[in-house]
C-alpha cells in the first residue's frame, strides 16, 4: 500500500532537499519527541538559527517528517512501499535510505505512542430490558400503546455506569435490523482488508 502526500506535505518536506543527511537524522529524532512530548517552539528557533531559515520553515519541516512517519506506521507499509511512497518527492538515494531507517527504527514505537493517544471508549457490560404495554387511559379505553426500557451498562476502565433508553418496538426493530447490516458489512473481504491495516 502506497502513502498518498499532498502538495502541501510535499512542499513541507521539500525542505529536506537543503540541509545535510545529520541535520535530517537530528529532525527524526525531534519528529518523534514531537510524538511523545508535543511542540516545542524553542527547538524550532534553535535549529532556525543554526540553518539561517525561519522557525516557521523548520516545524513545517518537522510536521511534515511526523505525518510521514505517523501515517506510514498506521499503515504498517512495508519497506518498499515506503521507498516507492518517498520516491515522488524527488530526494536522493542517500535521503530516501535515510527516511527509511528512521521509519524502520521507529514505527514499534510510533504505533505505542498512537494506541495511547487513542480514546478508551466505554464498552458493554451488561443489558436489562422491560416491555411496558399501556392497554387503557382515562380518554381512550381501548389502546395498545408498547413501549421498550433498556438500562444499558458500560464499562469504562473498570468504572462501571448505566444508561436508560426508551423506544417504541418499531424502533427497536429498524435499530436491530442496521445493526445487523453493520454486522454483515464487517464480514466482507473490503472491511477485513481496511481492519487489518488499522490494527
Amino acid at each position: 500500500m502506497l502513502l498518498v502526500l499532498s502538495e502541501e506535505h510535499k512542499e513541507h518536506l521539500g525542505f529536506l532537499h537543503e540541509v545535510d543527511s545529520s541535520v535530517v537524522g537530528e529532525f527524526g529524532r525531534i519528529a518523534v519527541e514531537f510524538l511523545r512530548k508535543g511542540s516545542n517552539p524553542k527547538i524550532y528557533e534553535g535549529a532556525a538559527r543554526k540553518l539561517n531559515v525561519s522557525a516557521e520553515t523548520v516545524q513545517h519541516g518537522v510536521e511534515g517528517l511526523v505525518y510521514l512517519l505517523t501515517e506510514s506506521s498506521k499503515l504498517m507499509i512495508s519497506e518498499l512501499d515506503f521507498q516507492d511512497s518517498v520516491l515522488v518527492l524527488g530526494f536522493s538515494e542517500e535521503l530516501n535510505e535515510l527516511l527509511l531507517q528512521l521509519y524502520l527504527d521507529n514505527r514499534k514505537e510510533i504505533r505505542h505512542i498512537l494506541s495511547q493517544l487513542a480514546p478508551v471508549l466505554p464498552h458493554y457490560h451488561n443489558l436489562e430490558w422491560r416491555l411496558d404495554v399501556q392497554l387503557a387511559s382515562r380518554t381512550l379505553r381501548q389502546q395498545v400503546k408498547p413501549t421498550v426500557t433498556l438500562k444499558l451498562h458500560l464499562d469504562n476502565s473498570g468504572t462501571q455506569s448505566a444508561r436508560v433508553l426508551q423506544t417504541d418496538p418499531a424502533t427497536l426493530l429498524h435499530l436491530i435490523t442496521e445493526l445487523e447490516r453493520a454486522l454483515a458489512e464487517a464480514k466482507t473481504n473490503h472491511c477485513r482488508r481496511i481492519m487489518r491495516n488499522i490494527k
